[in-house]
């Protein structure tokens, strides 16, 4: 039995879907990169974008018609907004939060999987197995072969579980398989209290609740144990971590903090990167801390939003332009040579010429060594999904280039400053290009390389730096190819 799972948005489905594919590999399927040949299938949505969730739609809409030909089980999770949800159970045949994976056998075992000789010879409520309601399995014993779906055309069962946000605790109890042997997301809290106007988080995904710290640091041990190079934490504020334990958990800070010291003790090598914190909650100490430890990388993903103080009131950001400039001020100050990326929308209900030309000179003021740029799309539940979305299409695609343009031009002469360097980086994969290899910086700057040797790939290399383009350096290997143990 076969199964396969499209990730949509962003890191954190990325790592909820190693959790999931390995719940699903101890039912006994396997991965298949081919959806015609898997007998399940399923989506990490998002709700975030409106692009994202009709990538959903396309989905299911092929899906649904390969049942006419084959007998298999769809089911959606993820980031999902209630009215999504909703339209979601016309179409898939299980729909369910992401805090209640650890039930997912169960909701396998009373749903029930084709087999096409049983579907001649027997009905349907004979070969269904009897959930297991109580507890959760990690090797539960489903016989395949004896379990049987509704028959196509026939009433179809829709399948929706709704628990309490804090069942994320059990989710997070799931061991993830891990889609690299060298790189690693670990999530350390879910959901969001910030409640931005523009965002559907809050709604998708409930209220913040951080991980305990021992579960973190025991995650990153075992990988940084296993030789990881590259681990990111991840939610929607990380910097607010364990605010909402009411001072019965240690701070973000802290937290880094003792990462770096296990990584120094460790004598291993790697990278720790955390995403995204929120302008509100960043301090002077969880920049002191970076600065004090290797292991925890010079990069820093701040965003921005916008640039105009009203456009960020209506946003319900919480901070000013100025509030955000004297942040910027200390990374410079405490952590010089930290590469900077941001997240900026345009076409923000009501941005006016100057507004969004505010936000431009903003751009030009930071200069960012990387943007994400999207485009307005309001999103039902969130705030601002009940104001007109007054700003036409093409003047967003405008700004949008716009703010691309001014990018381009402080990537470009950064990146052409790292000309005749010699760099530090992790060695990711095979590049486009044939006879070379990909990997990025600390900094998170892509990079390629002449080389055929694969055996590279997952490890640190030195790489000195000939050409730059906006978004990419090209180099070769320094003489001290590969780096274990050093120094940036």
């Amino acid at each position: 039995m076969n199964y396969h799972i499209v990730t949509l948005g962003c890191q954190m489905n990325k790592s909820d879907s190693e959790r999931v594919a390995n719940v699903i590999e101890e039912m006994g399927f396997t991965w298949t990169d081919n959806e015609e040949e898997a007998n399940l299938l399923g989506v990490l949505a998002c709700s975030v974008r409106q692009k994202s969730i009709d990538k959903v739609y396309s989905k299911i809409n092929k899906w649904n018609k390969l049942k006419n030909r084959q007998h298999l089980i769809t089911f959606v999770s993820g980031c999902v907004l209630p009215a999504d949800k909703d339209n979601f159970l016309k179409s898939f045949d299980l729909v369910f939060q992401m805090s209640d994976l650890p039930e997912f056998p169960d909701m396998i075992r009373q749903y029930g999987v084709v087999s096409p000789f049983s579907q001649q010879i027997q009905n349907t409520k004979q070969n269904v197995i009897p959930v297991q309601k109580k507890k959760f399995h990690p090797k539960p014993e489903i016989d395949l072969s004896q379990i049987k779906l509704n028959p196509i055309g026939i009433s179809r069962q829709v399948t929706m579980v709704s628990r309490p946000e804090e069942k994320i605790k059990d989710f997070w109890h799931v061991q993830p398989a891990y889609q690299s042997k060298f790189e690693a997301f670990v999530p350390i809290q879910n959901g969001c209290d910030k409640f931005c106007t523009f965002c559907a988080v809050p709604y998708t995904r409930g209220r913040e609740i951080s991980r305990p710290s021992e579960e973190i640091l025991d995650e990153i041990k075992t990988l940084i144990n296993k030789d990881y190079k590259s681990i990111t934490l991840l939610g929607q504020n990380v910097n607010s971590y364990g605010l909402d334990k009411k001072g019965n958990e240690i701070r973000f800070p802290e937290l880094l903090k003792q990462i770096g010291e296990f990584g120094k003790a460790s004598g291993k090598d790697f990278w720790v990167y955390f995403t995204s914190p929120h302008p509100r909650d960043m301090s002077d100490d969880v920049l002191k801390v970076i600065s004090q430890y290797d292991c925890l990388a010079k990069q820093i993903h701040l965003p921005i939003q916008s640039g105009d103080d009203k456009v960020l009131i209506k946003m319900n950001r919480k901070h000013t332009l100025e509030d955000y400039r004297k942040i910027i001020h200390s990374i410079r100050k405490i952590l010089p040579s930290a590469t900077i990326f941001t997240d900026i929308i345009v076409g923000f209900t009501g941005e006016s010429d100057e507004q969004f030309e505010n936000t431009r000179k903003a751009m030009e003021e930071f200069k960012f060594n990387m943007a994400y740029i999207a485009k307005y799309s309001p999103r039902p539940g969130a705030a601002s999904s009940r104001w007109t979305d007054e700003i036409p299409n093409p003047i967003k695609t405008e700004r949008l280039h716009i703010l691309t343009g001014e990018l381009v031009k402080h990537t470009l002469v950064y990146n052409q400053n790292l000309v005749d360097k010699t760099l530090k980086v992790l060695v990711t994969g095979q590049d486009r290009k044939e006879g070379y290899l990909s990997a990025i910086s600390e900094g998170r700057i892509v990079l390629r390389f002449e080389s055929e040797n694969t055996d590279l790939i997952g490890k640190f290399v030195r790489v000195k730096i000939h050409s730059a383009t906006h978004y990419s350096l090209e180099g070769a290997l320094a003489k001290e190819k590969v780096v274990e143990n050093v120094e940036s």
